[in-house]
């Protein structure tokens, strides 16, 4: 949720931004009215309370008055003094019971539409639509198999001649999207989780095993009941989720808590299986491992002063790209345009490794910095010497398992169909330095 305040003094840059987005600026329009209707309502509430406030301490004194009447005359004329406050109590009592219903009404009307708007976006963004992102960095040359006498295979073909990735199977137990890492592949997910975990300790992250399943509270308060609700799995016996990012459950570990600003930034790294029903990607990327149901994933996740959310963002992609460059792999990082990003995010980089058989970059990691919009939603708080205001939330994909398997097999593959181990595996493989075809 965006800071109520703007809609009632700038509403034209929440108007802006949802120009940029390519999302309903109508919507807007609907919420400054809702705001006005809910005040107004609120208002009438507050007035007819007072009103019956006051009523009821004339109502006290005057059956003092009646008890203490010294002839039936003064009683009578108490008697009836009361008799009609009292019918007026009644008619108040049902025209505040009514403004009640009306400002609440009004109420959820205004917070229905607040969880339609996305997040204000960072005016540093491009604007435009999935492929109008920005190349804000490279590093790493793509390999000429051509020049070393030999033409790629892609990562289902060595997948199957390392005995590292086994979709058939997958497919016969759980459908299509789903696979078997085995043997190497199973060590080579271990392997990133290791390193992955390692460097995010060093750095001072905490790690964290996050629960799978999510109450919707959590799933709504993080943005994912909104445009990205087709991808989510929902347990429909329980009123439960499961999870697509461990982003979910991190952003929830302090929900309605208030958190001293001397403890910020408060920073995790969480592992957790991700599921995702990747609804609308009919025909897109049908072969391999590239987007499945269900993965694995490392994520940084960092809450923080308002004020420090951009010089942490910039941490969490120095943090990225230090892993990405341990696994020797050719990449460029992408700010990515405004009609690309998730509702909860004001901006975001990708990292893209390059892909040989595709013949291209795919995302493998992305960070993103949500600025107060999560922490609002989800009631997080922080402390300080200007009292007690909402924090800042950023997310950062450390290691997406199976496509960084992807590109370690298809980039660090050699004539023979074996791979060669990045060096920054090897320990966690037992010193393994290159997986041979079974």
């Amino acid at each position: 949720m965006i800071d109520p305040a703007i809609l009632r003094t700038d509403p034209d840059r929440l108007r802006e931004s949802q120009r940029r987005r390519g999302e309903s600026v109508e919507l807007i329009d609907e919420l400054v009215a809702a705001d006005v209707a809910k005040r107004d309502a609120q208002q009438r509430f507050d007035e007819l309370r007072n009103e019956q406030k006051n009523l009821g301490k004339q109502i006290g004194p005057l059956q003092g008055a009646l008890k203490k009447a010294a002839d039936d005359e003064s009683r009578v004329a108490a008697q009836a003094e009361l008799d009609a406050l009292m019918a007026t109590a009644q008619d108040l009592a049902e025209r505040v019971k009514a403004a009640e219903a009306e400002a609440a009404e009004a109420g959820a009307r205004v917070d229905t539409l607040w969880l339609q708007v996305s997040n204000l976006v960072n005016l540093e963004s491009p604007v435009g639509g999935e492929a109008d992102f920005v190349v804000v960095a490279e590093a790493g040359t793509p390999r000429d198999f051509g020049a070393e006498g030999f033409a790629p295979r892609d990562h289902v073909e060595l997948g199957e001649l390392l005995g590292a990735i086994d979709i058939t199977r997958g497919a016969k137990v759980s459908g299509s999207r789903f696979f078997y890492l085995t043997g190497p592949g199973a060590m080579l997910e271990f392997a990133l989780l290791n390193l992955a975990m390692q460097q995010a300790a060093a750095h001072g992250l905490v790690p964290v095993i996050t629960p799978a399943l999510v109450l919707p509270s959590a799933m709504e308060g993080t943005g994912f009941l909104g445009q990205a609700a087709e991808n989510v799995y929902r347990i429909e016996s329980d009123d439960m989720y499961l999870v697509g990012t461990s982003e979910v459950p991190l952003a929830g570990f302090h929900a309605d808590e208030i958190i001293d600003a001397a403890d910020l930034p408060l920073r995790y790294a969480g592992w957790s299986s991700c599921f995702r029903r990747e609804a609308g990607s009919y025909g897109k990327d049908t072969r391999g491992i590239i987007r499945v149901h269900q993965f694995d994933k490392v994520e940084m996740f960092v809450f923080c002063r308002p004020e420090d959310a951009e010089a942490e963002h910039a941490r969490l992609l120095s943090w990225e790209r230090e892993f990405v460059d341990a696994l020797e792999l050719p990449y460029r990082v992408i700010d990515v345009a405004t009609g690309d990003l998730g509702s909860s995010a004001a901006r975001k980089f990708d990292i893209e490794a390059w892909i040989p058989t595709q013949d291209t970059y795919r995302e493998i990691t992305s960070t993103s910095n949500t600025t107060e919009f999560q922490a609002r939603r989800l009631r997080i708080r922080m402390r300080d010497e200007k009292g007690t205001r909402p924090l800042a939330t950023l997310n950062g994909t450390l290691c997406a398992m199976p496509r960084v398997i992807v590109a370690i097999l298809e980039n660090h593959q050699q004539a023979d169909g074996s791979v060669v181990v990045p060096v920054a595996l090897r320990p966690f493989m037992g010193g393994l330095e290159v997986i041979t075809p079974t």
